[in-house]
């Protein structure tokens, strides 16, 4: 199994527009991880972002993206959270970029493979890198070069994309984690967690102790919330159902 861990292993998802150091710090008392996000990196990425805004989608804009996420990793020094930061481009170069302020703000790198908006996809990011498994490996290959600890998020029910087989891909590229949209395929958790040795976060409907349960009965590592991650009442009900279902299982 992967080194990376964290403690009780519940994760916040990022949320584009929305998941900033701030949502990050109110989430704090419950979660142990936050994956702030999706940052457009690139002109391609930043282009497409731009597209999804004008349709009154949330997205993440700054003038300089690395500066924003090293600005926002920065705001959580004094948090007791292990943040993380989803990254989305067309281009390769950037992400080592990224992984490097990760890497020195102890930060976990998250390549963004899951959006499936049109205008993401049109310009190669996103769910398109399920499709292209030799550019999706290359990514995470430059992320890890740099010493960050990388994984990415992943959506299943993605036709022909052999999800398990795609992890082992990125586990071989130096991946540490994938954190996996299981859609309404939860068993894809128990083909990817059988495949790898990665760090496996589940992801998708983790509302409450039946859902974390099942993910956990499907050897998940961790589970992560997404849309209600500003919800304080789902929270404490997952934050109690990780600490019983995973937590305490997981010790000798």
């Amino acid at each position: 199994m992967s080194e990376l861990a964290f403690t009780p292993p519940l994760a916040l998802a990022s949320l584009s527009g929305e998941a900033d150091a701030e949502w990050a710090r109110a989430g704090a008392e419950y979660a142990e991880a936050a994956f702030l996000g999706g940052i457009a990196l690139d002109a391609n990425s930043r282009a497409a972002a731009r597209e999804l805004v004008e349709r009154d989608r949330n997205e993440f804009l700054p003038p300089e993206p690395l500066e924003f996420i090293d600005r926002q990793l920065a705001a959580l020094e004094d948090v007791p959270i292990q943040p993380g930061f989803n990254v989305r481009s067309a281009t390769r170069e950037p992400i080592a970029d990224a992984a490097r302020v990760c890497r020195d703000r102890g930060a976990l790198l998250e390549i963004n493979a899951h959006c499936r908006q049109d205008e993401l996809c049109a310009v190669g990011c996103g769910e398109t890198l399920l499709r292209d498994a030799d550019r999706l490996a290359a990514y995470v290959e430059t992320a890890a070069e740099t010493g960050a600890t990388v994984g990415v998020k992943v959506r299943a029910e993605v036709s022909d994309v052999d999800l398990p087989a795609l992890s082992r891909r990125l586990e071989d590229a130096g991946a540490a984690f994938v954190h996996v949209d299981a859609m309404d395929s939860e068993p894809v958790i128990a083909d990817v967690v059988d495949a790898t040795d990665l760090f496996v976060i589940a992801n998708n409907g983790v509302r409450d102790d039946e859902t974390v349960r099942e993910y956990v009965d499907y050897g998940a590592d961790a589970v992560s919330v997404g849309r209600p991650s500003d919800n304080p009442a789902v929270l404490e009900r997952v934050r109690s159902a990780v600490e019983r279902r995973l937590s305490v299982e997981a010790s000798p």
